[in-house]
């Protein structure tokens, strides 16, 4: 079982108080990432104080965006698996406009 397994409900569908509906599991993964990705760019901000040398900081800076990439992808399948997938199923079509948005932020980047 892949770690893009363990998400489960995303979103509630309630518009006044949408929040997400992560597993206890997918949460700890979520924050043990980003807790990574904290640690790098503490890291690269020491790099920098310290005059290393620019690509080594750039290549750095690519391991973080890339971490984040995978952290944004890991929400967005469980976005498209459970809210929007439900809220289709609900008859709400706006959804698919908003979830291309997104697409469309993430591959901004």
């Amino acid at each position: 079982m892949t770690e893009h397994n363990h998400i489960e409900e995303c979103c509630s569908s309630e518009l006044s108080s949408r929040k997400s509906h992560h597993s206890d599991q997918t949460k700890r993964n979520l924050i043990s990432r980003l807790n990574r990705i904290e640690g790098q760019i503490r890291g690269v901000k020491g790099l920098i104080e310290k005059d290393t040398y620019c690509d080594d900081v750039i290549t750095q800076i690519s391991a973080i965006q890339s971490a984040l990439n995978s952290v944004g992808k890991m929400l967005l399948e469980g976005h498209l698996k459970s809210c929007v997938v439900e809220r289709i199923q609900e008859g709400d079509q706006e959804v698919i406009d908003e979830f291309l948005i997104t697409i469309q932020r993430l591959m901004k980047k």
